[in-house]
């Protein structure tokens, strides 16, 4: 037995000094993400220069010109036909609501109502509203809904033990109750919720311009379904108030029970229609390839988006730079580069192949990273992750004011699809960044929806393990405030660094993550 002992003990301190090896490669690489160059790249991306970085506008343009100028310095390939550019096939469409008047009463879309989507020329007047409550089967039974006008309560019903979503955000309850009030052919669906209101006076403006889609390959036939328009309790006053009573009173009222559906004598009228044109844009790709011939093949991406909201038409700064979303992810990404592509120069490559992707028109509805997972560059059955960076260089809400305000991140997603990928940003994060990783907005029930808010959902759509680093919303989210002088650096940093530390892990071990979820839990949502 001390004979074996003796003959084992060489070969543990050969294996402990091999960990150790690796672990300050692993850290020297790292330290090329730093405070300094993270501060030249946001200062470029997220200046007045490029316009709020909008897609489909000469601010994002720059944006992307910006970033393959970065990959080309670092020699990332170009893997799109010889381009970092793959174009994104946009339409641009603006719905015009010329018309939403209830008992002789206007109201505005963006103002009192929120209406977005491309629809075609239509005009309806009628005499009649049919309230239908939470929309439940229950409550509307044999109510003959078609061509009907609906008002409808866009909560989650109340249910003994349970806490009820009232976010306007439709919960996936609420989107297959949605579905099958749309199977009975109404003509219009009024979503009153009381949140809509502050949605409406912070961001009315920007979500009732134009909007962006993806050019269909073949021309769908013109949808059926009936639009679902978000109003404010204002306008379901106007709607319910030939009742004698406010809309309130008739919700209580369908809180307590299954109440019928009911016929209000409402005067109601609305017209709209969609002008299209098309509209230029592109995910930007740099590519690095592996160097193990047997994992070479496998691709591990790095994305996030370069995109913002753009301009606005109030205030003086009339410029949303998007410092923190997501000029702090496509800073992420551009560093995490920066130390690969020097580990590869200094004879230390990585083994599999990677993808820094940035993408555009997130902010449009994830249309970048869609487009590339319908349309992908490299096999999504040779892709092994998704490390998606949106949001990285603030404190959110829940953290302001708490001692540890710089030193967390929140991780989405990271189990949904892979439990071992999940394992392996633990052991990075306990080994390297000792970051504090907070789980609360990691489950496809959640009233945010974050999981679904960002580009690494279509990848987990696909199949393709994700993870999800995000900093949380705070005060300056989609506002002019989100600026440069608002970052933390030093936190913007060690975020990356958890993501590369992460990366260089999947980029180097023998297997890909294995995939032992039974399903994305929110595909089917």
């Amino acid at each position: 037995m001390k004979k074996l002992l003796f003959c084992l003990l060489p070969a543990a301190f050969f294996n402990y000094a091999q960990a150790q090896k690796t672990d300050a490669l692993e850290r020297k690489y790292a330290s090329y993400i730093s405070v300094d160059d993270a501060k030249r790249h946001l200062n470029i991306i997220a200046s007045d220069a490029f316009e709020g970085r909008e897609t489909g506008k000469p601010g994002a343009e720059k944006a992307a010109n910006y970033i393959a100028g970065e990959f080309k310095k670092m020699g990332l390939q170009a893997p799109v036909n010889g381009s970092y550019f793959l174009d994104v096939p946009l339409e641009e469409n603006t719905l015009k609501v010329t018309a939403f008047n209830v008992n002789n009463q206007s109201f505005e879309n963006g103002k009192d109502l929120l209406m977005r989507g491309t629809f075609g020329n239509t005009n309806t007047h009628a005499t009649e509203v049919i309230f239908i409550g939470y929309g439940t089967a229950e409550e509307i039974g044999t109510t003959d809904l078609t061509g009907k006008v609906l008002l409808w309560i866009n909560e989650d019903k109340p249910a003994t033990g349970a806490t009820a979503n009232t976010s306007y955000r439709m919960s996936a309850s609420r989107t297959l109750i949605i579905k099958a009030i749309q199977s009975k052919h109404p003509a219009v669906i009024l979503a009153a919720n009381a949140g809509i209101a502050e949605v409406l006076k912070r961001f009315g403006s920007s979500y009732t311009g134009s909007n962006l889609s993806l050019k269909k390959e073949t021309p769908a036939a013109a949808s059926q379904n009936a639009p679902v328009i978000n109003i404010d309790l204002a306008v379901a006053d106007a709607l319910v108030k030939p009742t004698g009573q406010d809309f309130n009173a008739i919700k209580t009222a369908s809180a307590a029970g299954n109440v019928p559906a009911k016929s209000i004598k409402s005067d109601f009228t609305i017209a709209y229609h969609t002008e299209t044109k098309p509209a230029k844009a592109v995910d930007v790709l740099g590519f690095l390839p592996g160097s193990d011939p047997k994992l070479k093949d496998e691709i591990l991406v790095f994305s996030a988006h370069y995109d913002h909201i753009g301009l606005t038409t109030t205030g003086t700064d009339k410029v949303n730079n998007g410092a923190d979303d997501d000029g702090s992810g496509t800073t992420g990404i551009l560093e995490i580069a920066r130390a690969f592509t020097q580990a590869k120069k200094d004879g230390h490559p990585a083994r599999r192949s990677i993808l820094f992707l940035g993408n555009v028109g997130e902010e449009k509805g994830l249309l970048g990273s869609e487009y590339y997972t319908d349309h992908p560059v490299f096999p999504l059955s040779q892709t092994i992750t998704d490390l998606n960076i949106d949001m990285i260089g603030r404190t959110g809400y829940d953290y302001q004011g708490k001692t540890d305000s710089s030193n967390y991140v929140y991780v989405i997603g990271s189990a949904m699809l892979s439990t071992e990928l999940h394992k392996i940003n633990e052991e990075a994060n306990n080994k390297f960044t000792k970051l504090d990783l907070d789980y609360k907005y990691d489950d496809p029930n959640d009233p945010n929806r974050f999981y679904y808010r960002s580009d690494h959902y279509n990848f987990a759509k696909h199949g393709v393990p994700i993870i999800f680093y995000f900093d949380g919303e705070h005060q300056d989210y989609h506002r002019q405030g989100d600026e440069v002088s608002k970052i933390n650096f030093p936190m913007l940093v060690k975020r990356a660094q958890l993501v590369f530390y992460t990366g260089w892990d999947l980029a180097n071990r023998d297997k890909r993550p294995v995939v032992d979820a039974k399903s994305d839990k929110a595909a089917s949502q």
